[in-house]
């Protein structure tokens, strides 16, 4: 007899233990994905800045097996729409509790990738929830979708760096509070971001360029296609040519080098080289309405020639749905801070809505 109530409460101990947690894979149809996300493997892989996972659930909590790359991407932790946590990722496979003690009851979950890929890459296992718990059919795809190609103003760089040293390392990169993020959550759009800080249309800081990356499913692999009819934006915005307007002027510059040469691009090789990229966005997206943008910084200072550029490649195109829009010169050194993106969002925002019917 002793030893049947040793046994049964062993039984009893092992299936507690079993019961204990509601787990979803990574491909369970009731996560709902934002974003580039390469789903070849057993997880969910997560590069672009602004990607995102979300899920509704029945419960008090829900934590996920995550590995990061190199340790260095965060994420917002964001419940009912509100951000309450920012999570630090490393590179050991290991559970995360994103959110615990909230009422019982139905609660959305999302987290956000605050950083770009060039921070790497961060693999989703599963979701975990308690015993009680029920996870719940995700949301209807939202009915307007939104993608941004940039930068590093749309990345978010340095937006959180209060020290005026305009730090672009992890900590302080945060795509959440850009101005795109922002757009897209006014909109209730679906939002894609395909950004990489310093890069450009003519030439980058470093050897690969917007055309050379815009079709990608990887940023930092060259050979692998994104499929553009998972994903067809009602709107395109285009924030580029900053850092063009840099370094075309730097003819020591090892990328200026290997890009032209020892002579510089001529404003005819500029339009054509724009133009080229957005035909080959207009060419993915047939239907989309095309913002062409630039600013908030000093591309767009009183006397330069790059709004310029950008007009004439848009005008070259005679297409109706492909249109401009400048941010003013905000002014001061280094990226734009929360209220100069906010500002972005505002001026944006109002040109959508006079100017796409969605």
């Amino acid at each position: 007899m002793r030893n049947y109530f040793i046994c049964l409460l062993l039984w009893s101990t092992l299936n507690n233990c079993t019961q204990a947690q509601v787990i979803i894979k990574s491909d369970d149809p009731r996560i709902h994905y934002m974003g580039r996300i390469d789903k070849s493997t057993d997880a969910a892989v997560l590069s672009w800045p602004g990607s995102s996972i979300s899920v509704n659930f029945n419960g008090t909590g829900v934590k996920a097996i995550l590995k990061d790359q190199h340790g260095e991407n965060f994420y917002n932790v964001i419940i009912d729409g509100r951000v309450i946590a920012k999570v630090h990722l490393d590179p050991t496979k290991k559970e995360y509790t994103l959110a615990e003690g909230l009422p019982m009851g139905k609660h959305n979950l999302e987290l956000f990738k605050r950083t770009e890929w060039t921070m790497g890459k961060t693999w989703l296992y599963q979701l975990q929830f308690d015993n009680k718990a029920k996870v719940l059919a995700a949301a209807p795809v939202k009915k307007r979708k939104i993608e941004f190609f940039g930068n590093s103003i749309t990345c978010g760089y340095a937006v959180e760096d209060s020290s005026g040293k305009d730090r672009g390392t992890a900590p302080y990169e945060n795509n959440y509070v850009g101005y795109a993020a922002i757009t897209a959550r006014h909109f209730d759009a679906e939002y894609y971001c395909t950004a990489r800080s310093g890069i450009g249309v003519t030439i980058s800081w470093f050897p690969q360029t917007m055309p050379e990356m815009f079709d990608l499913i990887d940023g930092n692999d060259k050979t692998r296609k994104w499929d553009f009819s998972k994903y067809q934006p009602d709107v395109v915005v285009i924030n580029l040519f900053q850092n063009d307007s840099w370094l075309v002027k730097q003819p020591d510059h090892a990328e200026f080098k290997a890009r032209f040469g020892t002579t510089a691009p001529t404003d005819v090789q500029i339009v054509k080289a724009y133009h080229d990229m957005v035909k080959s966005i207009r060419d993915k997206y047939p239907k989309a309405s095309i913002i062409c943008a630039l600013g908030n910084m000093d591309a767009t200072q009183a006397g330069s020639v790059w709004p310029g550029y950008i007009e004439k490649a848009v005008a070259s195109m005679n297409d109706k749905k492909i249109l401009t829009c400048f941010f003013p010169y905000k002014g001061s050194a280094g990226h734009p801070n929360g209220e100069e993106q906010q500002a972005m969002a505002g001026q944006l925002i109002s040109f959508i809505d006079q100017h796409v019917k969605w």
